[in-house]
């Protein structure tokens, strides 16, 4: 009976362990990523109360129309490409959601932070606009950024930028840190040489 008892007492304990490491490695996943949602539902909503689709408004008199917040319905992907798969952007933002929780339970050093927050830039990001795909069929867009009678970036939202700058973030991280560990590798190098010489 007692070993019955401390067979279950220990399981227990790695059950709460395992879900206390799931915990520290996730929720500031999930935070900065509900954070994203909110933010992004929240100025979606000002934009559909405030402003006709397609009008526009000036929200910042410097900037003139180089900066500008127009309503439009985006049927398709960030900046408005792929127009009419709407569906196809559910299944992925699922398992962009899903895949992004694994690795980072599984793969991601708990001490790597910044790349938790972009990954959670990202899930909150591809949610946000799931959101809007779910309850209207199409996503909100606002944000219209170019120079008057030459360019206009695509309209897009607060969700498309935060995956855009994560993105470009991680990239730019990532690039750093290959760049280290081929110094690094160098170093090593030039040193084992240097030892075998002194050797000899």
């Amino acid at each position: 009976m007692s070993d019955r008892l401390h067979y279950a007492a220990t399981v227990e304990r790695q059950d709460g362990s395992m879900f206390s490491r799931i915990a520290r490695r996730v929720w500031p996943i999930l935070l900065v990523a509900a954070v994203v949602i909110l933010l992004d539902q929240w100025t979606k909503e000002l934009v559909r109360q405030n402003i006709a689709k397609f009008d526009y408004i000036v929200p910042i008199p410097a900037l003139g129309t180089y900066f500008l917040f127009e309503h439009v319905d985006n049927y398709g992907a960030a900046f408005g490409i792929l127009q009419g798969a709407g569906s196809i952007f559910i299944i992925i933002a699922a398992v962009v959601t899903v895949g992004v929780l694994y690795y980072a339970v599984r793969h991601l050093p708990e001490n790597q932070r910044l790349i938790r927050v972009l990954l959670g830039l990202q899930v909150g990001g591809a949610l946000g606009n799931v959101i809007d795909r779910i309850n209207q069929g199409y996503v909100t867009d606002f944000v219209k950024i170019g120079v008057p009678g030459v360019y206009y970036w695509p309209n897009f939202n607060i969700a498309d930028a935060s995956i855009v700058c994560s993105v470009i973030a991680l990239a730019v991280i990532i690039l750093y840190q290959d760049v280290q560990n081929s110094r690094q590798a160098k170093i090593k190098a030039i040193d084992m040489g240097a030892a075998e010489s002194s050797e000899a």
